[in-house]
């Protein structure tokens, strides 16, 4: 990512929507929108001329709904091609299966189109930050799916031992501490301030609970926290 600016693109199939979320955005120091795009193949065409431009786009805050490629497509490839960009889902929707499908397809982020402008700018940079952010009823709604076995593909990688005890008994005890702070929705600063360890200590420890959990990314962390009661 960029030291100085967090490079944003934006895709949205409505004009007036990219327009407010840029003005938005305008007004905040260490943002900058670097693209905009009306589909998800026109989104990769974005992508491929920023890296060729030599420049790059860290967060993409990418619509669901549109014409063409829709938004879960896209985030699935620019999540293939360009896995130094993350990606935050909008949508109108606070439906499970767009949830589901943005997490399984590696969204790092997932909000609807009514939060506050504070919201948005917030999840931007956290999630640019390395962190996740999800939209409190989506998260609800997520982990009530997965409580009723509704929700395939979110949890460890395929082949992954499926007994609960067993995988939590592969994390040390403060990466279990971690975990659970995790799952509370803090970032790594907030853990550094509650366990009293360095920012880059955290940030080792959270690398190693997503790899010994076998876990792509904070959301997933979240989700299988809950899942496992903790």
């Amino acid at each position: 990512m960029s030291d100085e600016q967090i490079r944003v693109m934006l895709v949205d199939d409505q004009e007036l929507i990219r327009t407010g979320f840029r003005l938005v955005l305008l007004g905040e120091p260490g943002i900058d929108v670097v693209a905009e795009a009306a589909d998800g193949e026109a989104a990769l065409a974005q992508l491929a001329r920023l890296r060729d431009a030599g420049s790059g786009c860290d967060i993409v805050l990418m619509d669901v709904r549109m014409p063409g490629m829709n938004g879960i497509d896209a985030t699935a490839g620019i999540v293939a091609a360009y896995p130094e960009t993350r990606v935050v889902v909008l949508t109108t929707f606070d439906l499970d299966e767009y949830a589901t499908g943005a997490i399984r397809a590696g969204a790092s982020g997932f909000l609807l189109k009514d939060a506050r402008p504070t919201e948005l700018v917030d999840a931007i940079r956290r999630v640019a930050a390395g962190d996740a952010t999800m939209a409190p009823s989506v998260t609800k709604r997520l982990l009530e799916q997965i409580k009723a076995g509704g929700a395939p593909g979110i949890g460890p990688a395929a082949g992954a031992d499926p007994s609960p005890h067993e995988e939590l008994g592969v994390l040390t005890e403060r990466e279990l501490d971690v975990l659970r702070l995790i799952a509370e929705g803090k970032n790594n600063a907030e853990i550094s301030a509650g366990l009293f360890l360095s920012e880059s200590t955290v940030k080792t420890h959270v690398g190693r609970v997503l790899a010994k959990l076998q876990l792509r990314d904070r959301v997933h962390a979240v989700i299988f926290a809950k899942q496992h009661g903790l």
